[in-house]
């Protein structure tokens, strides 16, 4: 009879167990990325998490999930406090962990969306993530002030952590097709977007953002230089690039609220559209979480805000035009400082 027995069955009547799929072959599953969110007072939470957490989420999606997520953001700015609890609720049914700080987050996570609407927080919030070595995505407005932006790339460099921010409009399909080779030599731009304002931020910071990233994926680097006109319901800055070219950003707070603009290029003038949605955005997060390579260079941000501290002192001296070296020079000055109270030479 022992002829006809079966190897597996010979091993267990042998007290031999016989080896499982699991020990004879590797766990071929993909790794999930692990994201951690930090505030939720802003709707991009919700958006981005829908996105990520989509168990059909297209590839160019799949592969990163919201895990956890600690809530609190803004605590004086109320258009943003109150959104906490509906938010945090949200997250929760979605299966999203909350977390008692961002310390515990940054135990169970791959990687970090900022996502506190309030960016007077996010010097102090970025350094605890950079600290633990995680890379971060840094929802908009990235700071408060120049100083404090100049100071959350610094100490990425000195951490050697990845990090952007950028605004969705930057890859609205408009504004990607301006900058495609199709119009040329780019000569000039024309950009508008909603520019509420907070007296905690400054000016263009807290809504303008968006109107000057598509200014700026069109017209690059090169800023020399920045007037701006403003009114109760009106914001128009002015910039003079490199060679003589020409930019602006009218900021709306009146009339139809929209986005978009016009490209000036050797070979024709381009419609930039409207907003295309986050999902591009969200799309160019999980690719940075996958390569550790940003889609947007430090440096380009950094002007981008430096053009708008220049917009706003140029506001204050009744529209002097105002030199974006100068206004560099004074926050790299005071973001020295802020690396010698953080430690950092």
């Amino acid at each position: 009879m022992a002829r006809f027995l079966t190897l597996p069955l010979a091993f267990v009547l042998c007290g031999v167990a016989e080896p499982t799929k699991a020990q004879n072959q590797p766990d071929t599953a993909p790794k999930v990325f692990r994201i951690g969110m930090i505030g939720l007072d802003t709707s991009h939470c919700g958006a981005f998490a829908k996105a990520l957490n989509d168990p059909e989420a297209k590839p160019e999606l799949a592969g990163c999930r919201v895990t956890c997520a600690y809530p609190f953001g803004s605590r004086d700015i109320e258009s943003s406090a109150s959104r906490i609890p509906k938010y945090t609720a949200d997250m929760r049914a979605m299966g999203v962990e909350i977390t008692g700080s961002i310390a515990d987050l940054l135990q169970q996570v791959d990687g970090v969306l900022l996502e506190t609407n309030d960016g007077r927080l996010h010097l102090e919030q970025f350094v605890e993530c950079a600290k633990a070595g995680k890379p971060v995505f840094i929802d908009k407005p990235l700071a408060a002030n120049l100083t404090d932006v100049i100071t959350i790339f610094r100490v990425a460099e000195h951490y050697k952590i990845p990090v952007f921010s950028a605004s969705s409009l930057r890859w609205a399909t408009g504004v990607q097709e301006a900058v495609d080779g199709r119009l040329g030599e780019i000569t000039g731009c024309d950009a508008f977007s909603p520019c509420s304002l907070e007296e905690t931020h400054s000016d263009l910071y807290w809504y303008g953002i968006h109107g000057v990233e598509i200014l700026y994926t069109v017209m690059g680097t090169g800023c020399e230089s920045v007037q701006c006109t403003s009114t109760d319901n009106f914001e128009l800055a002015v910039g003079r690039w490199a060679g003589g070219r020409i930019g602006s950003f009218r900021g709306l707070r009146s009339g139809k609220l929209s986005y978009g603009g016009t490209a000036f290029g050797t070979r024709g003038i381009h419609n930039l559209g409207g907003y295309s949605g986050y999902r591009p955005l969200v799309v160019e997060i999980v690719r940075f979480f996958k390569t550790d390579k940003p889609p947007v260079q430090s440096q380009d941000t950094i002007e981008l805000y430096a053009f708008m501290s220049a917009a706003a002192d140029s506001k204050r001296l009744g529209g002097k035009a105002v030199r974006i070296a100068d206004v560099m020079a004074k926050a790299k000055k005071a973001s020295d400082e802020k690396l010698r109270e953080l430690g950092i030479q």
